[in-house]
This record gives C-alpha cells, sequence and structure tokens, in this order.
C-alpha cells in the first residue's frame, strides 16, 4: 500500500512538472522551447575569455526572452549553479594573468604594475557578471564566488604588493612631487572596493596610514624640542591624510557631512596613532630633552599632551630609570653632575606630570644613589653658598629663597584637596611643590648633616682667608644671612660664633701687633666651636718657632686666661730667600717653609734627617715638599733621597728641558675634618653597644639592631648610615654580612 502511494505521489509531482514546462501545449513542443532557451542562455552566461579575437555576439532581446522564460519555469537557481560552475572551470583564465602580472611586479618591483593586474581583474569580473535582469540575489552570489575564487588564486606575496600600491597613492613628502596618475585615481579604490580587496586587506591599507604617519613624525620631530609639534602635525593630518583618508574610508559619502561621519572613527585612531608615534620618540628621547632644559620646553609641552592621550606613563618612566642607570647612576659621572640632572629632571616632571607621580617613581633610585656618594652632601652646600665655579648653579636665581619645606600632612578639610591619581604607589604623598632646596635636602632623614657640612666649608672658606680679603669675610657673612632663611636661626648659630671669631682674631691680632710688631699674622679661633681640624705633629724649626714664641707671649699678656694652641701645617707663609746670586719670593705651605728653614744651617740633607728636623711627617707629602724647591732651582736632588741647596743657580743642561714653576702653587682649603669622618669617628662610640648585642643576641638583621641603638645615648643615625658604618666594620673583618644578617667575627 505504502509503495503504491508513494508512486502516485511521484507521478503527480512528475506531471506537474512536465506540464509547467510544457507549457500546457500538446506533445512535447513545449519541453523543446525550454530546451531552446536554456541552451541559449547558459551559453551567454557561460564565462568568455576576455582575451580572445573573436567574440560571439548575442540577439539580447532572444537572450532576455530566454531568462524568462527560464525564471517563469523556476529554473533560475539551477541556472545559477551551472553557471557558478562554469566560472569555476574557467577561472584559471584568471589566475594566468595573475601569474604574468606578478612575475613582472617581482622583477620591477613597481606598484603601477599591481595597479594594472587590479584593473585586469575588475575586466574580468566586469565580463563575466550576470545581466541586471536576474536580480540581486544571483549578483551577490556571483560576487561572493568571485572573489572567493579570487583570494584562492593571489599569491602570498600579493598582501605586500597591494600595500605598496597602496602607499603608492599617499600625498608625496616632498610638496614640489607629481602624483603617480596611475596609483592616485579614485578609480583604483573604486577597483578595490568591487573586487573585495578593501575588506580582505583592511588591515594593511590602515598599516600604510599608520606608517606614513610614524615616518612623518620621525622625520619632522627627531631631535625638534624648541618648539611644540602637536598642532603642526595635526594641520599636516588635516591638509594631507584627510585627502587621502576619503578614498578607502569615505568612498560611499555623498556629501561633506557623511563623509566627516564617516572618517569620524578612523581619524580618531589615527590621531592616537600619531599621539602615540609622538610620544614613543620623546620617551626615547626623554633624558636628553632633560639635559637641554630649558631649551626642550616645547617637546615637554608635547609630551604632557600626548601622555593625556595614550596611556604610556608606565613605559616613560621605565625609559628614563633605564637610562639613568645606564648614563647616569654610575662611578663615571660626578657628583655636580648627577645632582645637575636630577634637578632639571624635577623641573622637567613637573611640567609633564604637576601631581608628581612620574618625578616620586623616577627620583626614587636617583635619591638613594645620591645618598650612597659620600660627597653629595659637600655638592649640595657648596652650590647653597654660591662656591661653585662651573657657573652652572642647582638653584635657580628668580627661585624665591623660603625656609625648607617639610612634608605637608594631608588636610582632608582642604576644599582644594584632590585624591591620588590612580597610578600612584602605596609609598607616594601628593605633596604640594617645594622648591628645588627643599628637594635636595630631603634626599636625607634630616638636615642636620646639610648644617654640619655647612660648618666644615665656612671653616675652610674662613681659614683660607688673608688679611687682605676682608671682603670675603662680609661675602661669607651675607651667605650666612640668606641660610638662615633656609634652615633657621638656631641651625646656624655655630656658624656665627665662627664669623665674629675672624672679627675677633683681626681684632686682637691689631692688638698684639700694637705691642710689638711682628710679621706673624695668625687667625685665632674658638676650638670648642669649630670642626676638627686634622692634627699634626709638625715642629717649625729655627725663626719660625722663635716668632710663634714670641706672639704667643704677647697674646698671653693681652688674654691672660687663655693660650695659643699652634696648628703649625696650616696656612701660608711668604718666603724671600737671599742666596748668592739671585732672590727667589715665593708663598708656600708651612711644611715647604720648614724644609727650607733647614737649609740654613747646612747645605745637604737626607729626606730622613730633614722629616726628624720638622717632627713626624709623612714621607711621600716631604718629597712633595722638597719638589717644590727643586722645580723653583733652590734644590737639587743629588742622589736619591739626598738634596743640596744651590746657592749659585745651575745653568739649563742640554738635555730634556724641566718644567720651572714661576708662580706658587693653589693653596688648597685647609685640611677640616669632614662630616663623613665625624660620623666615623662617632659611630666608634656605639661599636660597643652593636658588639655586645651580636654577642648576646646572635645574628641580627639591619633593621632590629637599629630599633635597638635607638636606646643608646645620643643615638640619631639613619639606617643608611648604619649600614655603611657596618659595611667598613665587615672589611676590617670585625663582622660578617650575609643577606642581610650580621654577626660577629669569632
Amino acid at each position: 500500500m505504502a509503495t503504491d502511494a508513494l508512486r502516485s505521489q511521484v507521478a503527480a509531482k512528475w506531471q506537474d512538472a512536465f506540464t509547467r514546462l510544457n507549457h500546457g501545449e500538446p506533445g512535447i513542443s513545449g519541453l523543446i522551447t525550454f530546451s531552446q532557451a536554456w541552451n541559449l542562455a547558459t551559453d551567454f552566461l557561460r564565462p568568455k575569455n576576455i582575451a580572445a579575437a573573436n567574440k560571439q555576439a548575442y540577439n539580447m532581446n532572444s537572450v532576455r526572452a530566454a531568462l524568462e522564460m527560464v525564471n517563469r519555469c523556476r529554473r533560475l537557481p539551477v541556472l545559477l549553479e551551472t553557471f557558478l560552475e562554469d566560472m569555476r572551470k574557467s577561472y584559471y583564465l584568471v589566475a594566468n594573468d595573475v601569474t604574468l602580472y606578478m612575475q613582472e611586479y617581482e622583477a620591477a618591483q613597481d606598484p603601477a604594475v599591481i595597479s594594472r593586474l587590479v584593473f585586469r581583474l575588475l575586466e574580468w569580473y566586469t565580463a563575466w557578471s550576470p545581466p541586471p535582469e536576474l536580480g540581486a540575489t544571483i549578483f551577490s552570489a556571483y560576487t561572493l564566488n568571485f572573489q572567493t575564487h579570487l583570494f584562492s588564486i593571489l599569491p602570498p606575496t600579493f598582501s605586500q604588493a597591494f600595500k605598496a600600491l597602496c602607499a603608492s597613492t599617499l600625498p608625496p613628502s616632498d610638496p614640489d612631487a607629481v602624483p603617480n596618475p596611475a596609483t592616485q585615481s579614485r578609480e583604483i579604490w573604486a577597483a578595490f572596493d568591487t573586487l573585495g580587496l578593501l575588506d580582505r586587506y583592511e588591515s594593511i591599507v590602515a598599516s600604510v596610514g599608520y606608517e606614513h604617519i610614524e615616518a612623518h613624525v620621525l622625520a619632522t620631530c627627531t631631535g625638534e624640542w624648541s618648539r611644540p609639534m602637536l598642532d603642526e602635525l595635526r594641520t599636516w593630518m588635516s591638509d594631507k591624510m584627510v585627502s587621502w583618508m576619503l578614498l578607502p574610508y569615505a568612498r560611499g559619502a555623498t556629501n561633506a557631512e557623511e563623509a566627516r561621519v564617516l572618517l569620524q572613527g578612523v581619524g580618531s585612531r589615527f590621531d592616537f596613532h600619531m599621539n602615540k608615534t609622538l610620544c614613543d620618540l620623546r620617551t626615547r628621547e626623554i633624558f636628553d630633552i632633560i639635559i637641554d632644559f630649558p631649551d626642550s620646553m616645547g617637546a615637554l609641552q608635547d609630551l604632557r599632551d600626548c601622555l593625556q592621550r595614550v596611556d604610556q606613563r608606565a613605559a616613560l618612566v621605565q625609559s628614563l630609570r633605564k637610562a639613568n642607570r645606564k648614563r647616569l647612576l654610575h662611578p663615571g659621572a660626578e657628583t655636580k653632575l648627577i645632582l645637575s640632572q636630577y634637578v632639571a629632571t624635577i623641573k622637567c616632571l613637573r611640567i609633564i606630570d604637576p601631581p608628581g607621580v612620574l618625578l616620586f617613581k623616577v627620583a626614587d633610585p636617583i635619591r638613594r644613589y645620591l645618598r650612597e656618594r659620600p660627597d653629595t652632601i659637600r655638592s649640595i652646600v657648596t652650590n647653597l653658598v654660591g662656591d661653585d665655579d662651573s657657573g652652572d648653579s642647582l638653584v635657580d636665581e628668580n627661585e624665591p629663597i623660603q625656609p625648607l619645606q617639610q612634608p605637608d600632612i594631608e588636610d582632608y578639610s582642604d576644599p582644594n584637596w584632590e585624591p591620588e591619581p590612580i597610578d600612584a604607589g602605596p609609598d607616594f604623598r601628593a605633596n604640594k611643590p617645594s622648591d628645588i632646596i627643599s628637594t635636595l635636602v630631603s634626599i636625607y632623614d634630616s638636615k642636620d648633616l646639610f648644617v654640619k657640612e655647612l660648618q666644615v666649608l665656612l671653616a675652610q672658606r674662613l681659614l683660607a682667608i688673608t688679611d687682605d680679603d676682608t671682603e670675603k669675610i662680609e661675602r661669607e657673612r651675607r651667605n650666612i644671612e640668606i641660610l638662615k632663611i633656609r634652615f633657621g636661626e638656631a641651625a646656624l648659630q655655630v656658624c656665627e660664633v665662627m664669623l665674629k671669631d675672624m672679627t675677633d682674631s683681626k681684632r686682637i691680632d691689631g692688638h698684639v701687633q700694637s705691642q710689638k710688631a711682628s710679621i706673624v699674622h695668625p687667625t685665632i679661633i674658638s676650638r670648642h666651636f669649630w670642626p676638627s681640624l686634622e692634627s699634626s705633629d709638625i715642629v717649625m724649626p729655627g725663626q719660625f718657632q722663635k716668632l710663634q714664641e714670641q706672639y704667643s707671649q704677647e697674646f698671653t699678656i693681652f688674654k691672660p686666661d687663655k693660650r695659643l694652641r699652634w696648628l703649625p701645617h696650616l696656612g701660608t707663609v711668604h718666603l724671600e730667600l737671599q742666596l748668592e746670586d739671585r732672590t727667589v719670593e715665593a708663598d708656600v705651605p708651612p711644611l715647604e717653609a720648614a724644609f727650607i728653614e733647614l737649609f740654613s744651617s747646612k747645605t745637604v740633607w737626607t729626606v730622613d734627617e730633614l722629616i726628624a728636623g720638622v717632627g713626624s711627617v709623612d714621607r711621600s707629602a716631604a718629597l712633595n715638599a722638597l719638589i717644590t724647591w727643586v722645580d723653583l732651582g733652590v734644590l737639587k736632588e743629588d742622589t736619591e733621597g739626598t738634596f743640596r741647596l744651590l746657592e749659585v743657580a745651575e745653568e739649563p743642561s742640554a738635555g730634556p728641558s724641566h718644567h720651572v714653576r714661576t708662580a706658587p702653587a693653589a693653596i688648597e682649603l685647609p685640611p677640616v675634618t669632614s662630616v663623613q669622618q665625624q660620623q666615623a669617628e662617632q659611630m666608634k662610640v656605639y661599636w660597643k653597644f652593636i658588639e655586645g648585642m651580636l654577642t648576646n643576641l646572635g645574628t641580627l638583621p639591619l633593621d632590629r639592631i637599629q630599633s635597638m641603638l635607638k636606646y643608646a645615648p645620643g643615638y640619631d643615625r639613619t639606617i643608611e648610615q648604619l649600614a655603611a658604618f657596618m659595611e667598613a666594620a665587615r672589611r676590617e673583618g670585625l663582622v660578617t654580612g650575609r643577606d642581610g644578617m650580621w654577626r660577629l667575627n669569632t
């Protein structure tokens, strides 16, 4: 039963289809008419070789009638399948053309070849496209299949060739250059769109624009720091790039408003890429930009504006810290140079990032490195008192003098209070911008170190002042008045005492000279208020000792309750040596004067005899002192370690000439004990405490030693100073340190 029903159903459908195809005519005349129409339609649609010399001509009225009959008979889907299959079989013709053009391009590397290939592909596409009468559905299916076959035959090298062709459509960098008409027409972009190349290679088209922007930014902005470049770049984008962007991205626009809407998204991406490229460039150049400050203000403004658009803050910090490690924070860089770069970094990063997050992250390694340098405090203090002869001051002369600023405690009731930036670390504190000096002093935990260094430097400068340099004392007094504003009155009381000692010393010397004239003019200071002066065992011989004793007697008469303790290794002695044939004048240190005084008793001395004659002195220092007189032609070294006085000058030898010093050497600053030396001596007092801790408790970390030393009377050292002391103790073999743990050596 089931089989009979199926047969009946199939027979009914077959009869219905036969009737429809035969148009109800008797016999099969209708089928013959449909067959003729089918053959004409399939032959018309079958893809032809456009390069063939003889092309078949069709009666378009007959073709349209045949297509209409196929449509009435509901055979269009089958016709489409047949057409697409025929196209697949004929696509080798297109592939042959692609191969030929690609071979030509690979040989010439000329984008115009790819332009001709694109227009050739457009010819194939147009020649094989079905007539509009078949409807949009069939045309869409054809387009999809044509593009699918096209993408399957394009070689891998086509993407780079297509990129070169797109790049050739860009506006030339040289405004006088003439565009290539083969690649600058709108038709080429229309062909890209028709063939589906724009959608297929959308990323390549975008990369062409990005790379062109990058090349222009690098060519115009590299090393150009004096003026802002961002506005000029945006003007260039508007004048040059927008006209190019209209072709691939706003090709369907019919008016300016539609074009603006279509370009909005891609324009924003290109502007972002321009900002990113400029930001990356300035990030790579940031170290040199800081060196060139303030002449590099334009680059800093660009970087500030770019960072508001591009999230490159972490990259900027990483780049600058890496450059600092490589080019700044190493033993070959002078401390003054590091400080100058640090000050410039502060000023530059305040422009780029006013809240100070970037400065906090970049400055931390510089500050830690400067704390480890022994001469950092001296360099800062030297600049403070105007003793830097390089002319490159760390302090801006236009910056007002103000007291050192301490870190502010956040006041959340302040109506102008703002939360910390989102990229601020846990240790960041949004303090108000302070002056440069406050920032430099804050490298250390306490300003006491700077005050002590000020005392040492002032002592050296005052002791180097001679009788006729009263203006220098007044200059030092003005410096102290300025420094009082920064450090406070109480911190500089000792400096006031030193200045008063200089005035009193001149008054005392005047009184002594009035009682009994002397060629000795000592500087008399208060031992308890001046920094420690390095001691010496030199004893001035002969007339120098007599002059000192005579002056001491007169001083005791004037000041019965006080006694003078001479420091004979300090100061300068003006000598006039009367020799048989000449007179030699020289300003020399006391040791040189003491040695030449000994030669007044006999003319030949050995180095050991001379050292014994002036007390105890280092042999190398003694030899240097004797070389002074050898250079002046007063002494001669006959044999090694034996010197003879030349009463009569020797004629210059015919051998190689030697240098004769005709002017006195620059007098060095008096050897006042440095702050580091004073601290080292003071730390030795606490060694017994540390030794007791390590004896009783064994191995201890540094922070535990620091916390326990806080209970020692007068202990005020930082953990960095304690670490330096422990490292010195390790070098002496007293302790052993490993992984931050310290123990006594047994």
